[in-house]
């Protein structure tokens, strides 16, 4: 029995579908779903085009066999005056700082020039950073042009749910599958029933028809757009006792280091908050400097470091016996530093980053008696994007997702690594409640934010 004066909650969802405004909602995210993934499959096409030429082809066009250890200075120093630009000179401020955390509100259509410049700057060039959130603020800006600005002043709950659908429409093939863009967007928005609905319905159909856009344009031009996947194949492999003994402890280990790095994350955003300029491009050259290093230290590319790491982690989870402890400590020590600053400097996401880290982690702790290599792997990349997101729905769901028919025996270890990782992140003292950046970057009614998603 509902308490007095409160309708069942069936009820209130009832109502709401039975709302001609909310129909009509429904059908206007179908629709933005089309162009916004059209305009994504170019975005991250045209990233994906960029970033091969600056790292490979540009290299072989000098004579070199690859990119040399030196080449990650020349590169991230102008990404970080480019980035730098954008920040100062363009609306919006070049999008969401990462290091505040993964969420937020939905981008005007004004800073959807400073927006794209500069994640393409900047992940093109070398910062450590995924496509996944200059995304999510294409496609939120995308959808609100659909809607005249003197429509979203006089419904300003329009702003939010098409803002959401828009974003989701962008997301959802980067990361493999809609429904990780429908989860992620669930745990993002931190609302519950006849709520969840009225956000998760517009958001997954979007996603679902973007999507299906996306994947269809892919075929036909032929382009590579370089979605986060795993190579894995063979059977499954079935979990132990010392799987999930070795698994509890390296999840907490993780979200131990992931902490620590987002810590230094956000002083790096304090720091480069004043005197952007000239401190933003001192960022690009330490992002450089970890990669120099790694190369001079490990003889492997210096992209190992730079870059969102998608690369690397193909190349790791397609053979990881072939790599040595001592290397994937340095790639951690390394890439956990230049991540940091990226992430309070550049403007990008953390996904693809934490998932390498993680699953480097994992890897190397995958020696240890009685812990398989595929179960270290999942255990520390969900632990990874479990901390690094403090989305652990979302991080189970992508992780079962990236693993595919091989880590389905993994699957119980992947949620149990991702419990441990958010319970550890949460208790850590300084922290904000998870879900708290989401709340403090919400729009006021009719005033959606310039900074991204």
């Amino acid at each position: 029995m509902a308490q007095s004066g409160q309708a069942p909650r069936p009820a209130v969802v009832h109502e709401v579908f039975r709302n001609p405004g909310y129909l009509r909602l429904l059908l206007l995210s179908a629709a933005v779903g089309i162009p916004v993934s059209l305009v994504a499959f170019g975005f991250v096409a045209l990233q994906h085009q960029m970033q091969h030429g600056v790292w490979v082809s540009l290299p072989h066009a000098l004579g070199m066999a690859a990119a040399p250890w030196w080449w990650p200075l020349p590169c991230l120093t102008l990404g970080g005056l480019l980035v730098a630009w954008c920040v100062i000179a363009l609306p919006g401020r070049g999008g969401h700082v990462a290091a505040e955390g993964f969420g937020g509100a939905p981008t005007l259509p004004s800073a959807l020039p400073g927006v794209v410049l500069a994640a393409l700057a900047g992940l093109s060039l070398g910062a450590v950073l995924g496509p996944e959130a200059p995304l999510m603020a294409l496609g939120s800006g995308l959808a609100l042009m659909s809607v005249r600005s003197a429509g979203r002043a006089a419904t300003p709950q329009l702003v939010p749910v098409l803002g959401a659908a828009g974003s989701a429409a962008a997301i959802s093939t980067i990361l493999g599958s809609p429904l990780v863009a429908a989860v992620l967007m669930i745990e993002v928005a931190g609302i519950g029933a006849p709520q969840l609905y009225v956000v998760l319905l517009p958001s997954l159909l979007a996603s679902g028809v973007g999507a299906l856009v996306f994947t269809g344009f892919g075929h036909w031009t032929g382009l590579e757009v370089g979605s986060l996947a795993l190579p894995l194949s063979g059977p499954s492999e079935p979990l132990d006792a010392g799987d999930l003994l070795w698994g509890v402890p390296l999840a907490a280990v993780t979200a131990l280091g992931t902490a620590g790095v987002m810590l230094l994350a956000r002083h790096a955003a304090r720091w480069t908050g004043r005197r952007t300029l000239q401190r933003t491009v001192l960022c690009g050259v330490a992002v450089g400097v970890c990669a120099a290093c790694y190369t001079l230290a490990t003889g492997r590319p210096p992209d190992d470091v730079a870059l969102s790491g998608q690369t690397t982690l193909v190349t790791l989870a397609r053979d990881p016996h072939v790599w040595a402890v001592s290397t994937l400590v340095l790639l951690l020590l390394f890439k956990g530093v230049g991540w940091a600053i990226s992430l309070g400097s550049f403007r990008g996401g953390p996904i693809f980053p934490s998932v390498l880290m993680g699953a480097a982690l994992g890897v190397a702790c995958s020696g240890l008696p009685g812990f398989g290599a595929l179960p270290a792997l999942a255990a520390g990349l969900t632990a990874s994007s479990t901390a690094a997101l403090r989305l652990p729905v979302s991080a189970v769901v992508l992780a079962a997702l990236l693993l595919g028919k091989p880590g389905v025996d993994q699957i119980p270890l992947v949620v149990i690594a991702a419990v441990v990782s958010f319970v550890v992140s949460e208790l850590l003292p300084g922290r904000t409640p998870a879900g708290a950046d989401a709340v403090r970057q919400s729009p006021q009614p009719g005033r959606p934010s310039r900074s991204g998603p």
